[in-house]
């Protein structure tokens, strides 16, 4: 069936993704996120930047694989926005492929220490025992900013988890898109944008980060 005029029209919320889209901008938590974009090319691999962006990410996926989430907050601009919209399956053409206004997280560096806070607690029983956890990251790609404080870093990332003896180990693929910030002779982490490879999420419950 055609869709009509109206229907074509792109729905409020979450636009598809585009390289000039800004997820945080259209988020609850996003009022006072960076809105820094690419400019230009990808670096090439032996660029210093692209280097240290690509060294930024292996380090922390292997903070995650070792659940030292407070090693991993400090790695976090205190501005940072964190966001994983709901991805939905649309028509060609629809204008949208996110859910309006919905995410799986919208976090901000409050809100992702209560997270890491509540895993050292007696109450957060989907992580104890904890899970088995390995984050691969690849397909990294860097670009320069409107200004040299920060970088523009895509990457592809793949999370196996396992959980006890019997449940079957679980798969997340997801893209990113992070915005690195130069503070004091390091990189940090501004922003994150993560893009699930599937509208239906086959994990057991979102006790991780990405």
């Amino acid at each position: 069936m055609a869709m009509t005029d109206t229907e074509r029209v792109p729905r409020a919320g979450y636009r598809r993704a585009d390289p000039d889209a800004n997820y945080s901008e259209q988020a609850v938590l996003g009022e006072h996120a960076p809105r820094q974009r690419r400019v230009g090319k990808p670096l090439p691999f032996n660029d210093i930047r692209h280097q240290q962006a690509h060294q930024f990410l292996v380090d922390e996926a292997y903070l995650l694989d070792a659940q030292e989430y407070n090693t991993w907050l400090a790695t976090l601009t205190d501005d940072i926005h964190y966001i994983m919209p709901v991805r939905v399956t649309t028509a060609l053409g629809a204008g949208f492929d996110t859910s309006p206004g919905m995410a799986h997280f919208d976090e901000n560096k409050y809100s992702l220490s209560r997270r890491v806070a509540r895993f050292l607690t007696e109450h957060a029983w989907t992580e104890d025992p904890p899970s088995r956890q390995r984050h691969y990251v690849t397909n990294v790609r860097t670009f320069a900013s409107e200004d040299e404080a920060h970088l523009i870093v895509e990457s592809a990332e793949m999370l196996f988890r396992s959980r006890g003896d019997v449940n079957e180990a679980a798969l997340i693929s997801c893209g990113r898109e992070d915005l690195l910030r130069r503070v004091d002779d390091q990189w940090m982490l501004a922003r994150r944008t993560i893009f699930l490879d599937e509208s239906v999420i086959h994990m057991q419950n979102l006790a991780v980060f990405l």
